[in-house]
């Protein structure tokens, strides 16, 4: 039988459903860039559909050969382990083969992107400060993966480098410490004259607003 390959974008979901409106409308813009090919995607938790709908749907079409991608900047437990398992499962069950990918990483491609909204903050600034006066705050998830968490710190090196900012410091919105204001209270002692506060998130959410 003649391989039919579909793409499965899995999501973690969110109770924001500002969030999930935003990975949906990623996933619509994923199928352009595929046209030969069925693109479905599908949430964890919190939010429909669920990974399994999104299989169904792609089988309903006539795949048999799924290529499924964490839709997440790093791989905690949810991309390595729980996102994992229902894919096995379903494969299993189904007959269906489905071949795991990566998360997005350190990638350079996005490190760009982080830059320009760090450029975005500074051109929407006000006075005239130079970069060496100023403090870049990264705000990261917060995992309990020890991987991911220290990828957020990469992140935070590579743009202090590339700006050649006076200091950089990283903190989580989330489960890891430093937390958002306890970081903040320490970078205001180091008596830069400006901070700025970087999240570095995918989408919106409850973290991001709790920034």
């Amino acid at each position: 039988m003649q391989a039919k390959t579909g793409v499965m974008l899995c999501g973690h979901g969110s109770r924001d459903e500002d969030a999930v409106q935003e990975f949906a409308v990623l996933a619509q813009h994923l199928k352009g860039r595929f046209p030969g090919h069925p693109v479905e995607f599908g949430y964890l938790e919190f939010a429909s559909q669920i990974i399994r709908d999104g299989l169904d749907r792609l089988r309903a079409e006539g795949v048999n050969k799924v290529l499924a991608v964490p839709g997440m900047l790093f791989a905690a437990g949810h991309a390595k382990n729980d996102i994992p398992s229902v894919l096995n499962t379903y494969a299993a069950k189904n007959g269906l083969q489905i071949d795991y990918g990566k998360e997005l990483g350190i990638d350079p491609k996005m490190i760009r992107a982080a830059a320009d909204r760090v450029e975005e903050a500074l051109d929407g600034a006000q006075g005239d400060i130079g970069r060496h006066e100023t403090l870049l705050v990264v705000v990261g998830r917060g995992a309990s993966d020890p991987d991911a968490n220290s990828n957020v710190s990469k992140v935070t090196r590579l743009l202090w480098e590339g700006f050649g900012f006076g200091w950089a410091e990283t903190a989580y919105s989330g489960v890891t410490f430093p937390l958002v204001e306890p970081a903040l209270e320490h970078a205001a002692r180091l008596n830069y004259r400006r901070i700025i506060v970087f999240p570095y998130f995918l989408f919106t959410g409850i973290l991001v607003q709790r920034i």
